[in-house]
């Protein structure tokens, strides 16, 4: 049973990215933005809405974006918990995965929605292996330096 327990408590994704574009198709709700962003390790694409009255984003900035089932990891020194270590959080549910037109590419897109606020995450389908459709799922965020 611990086995099972703490592979239900382990981080479903992380990565930093790199806002490249604010509203791509133009700026439609007073205090929310959608950022494209990409990640870095995984080259992933992202397409996040934000609420930027209460969490502020700009082009070029970094951030570590995680998703994770809880807010308490288990570890091998115990159950952790990962909220005080990030600085916007939301809590959604993951809603639909889909296959890329390209199959060679192996590409998928997750879709998740926490509130209304959506985000689409496409890339190689090796990197999604860990999510799940109807899971609820944490988006966390921790801006970092350049």
């Amino acid at each position: 049973m611990a086995l099972k327990e703490e592979k239900m408590n382990e981080l479903l994704f992380d990565d930093i990215f790199m806002v490249e574009t604010l509203d791509p198709d133009g700026k439609k709700y007073d205090k929310v933005s959608r950022i494209v962003a990409r990640s870095e390790k995984r080259d992933m694409y992202m397409l996040l809405d934000v609420n930027t009255e209460i969490y502020p984003m700009k082009e070029k900035e970094r951030f570590l974006m995680a998703l994770s089932p809880s807010l308490v990891l288990n570890t091998k020194d115990g159950s952790v918990s990962i909220q005080d270590k990030f600085e916007y959080i939301m809590h959604g549910r993951l809603y639909n995965i889909e296959g890329c037109s390209k199959p060679e590419e192996l590409e998928v897109e997750v879709y998740a929605s926490f509130g209304g606020l959506q985000m689409m995450l496409r890339g190689h389908a090796s990197h999604c292996v860990k999510f799940a459709v109807d899971k609820n799922l944490f988006l966390l965020i921790r801006k970092i330096g350049s």
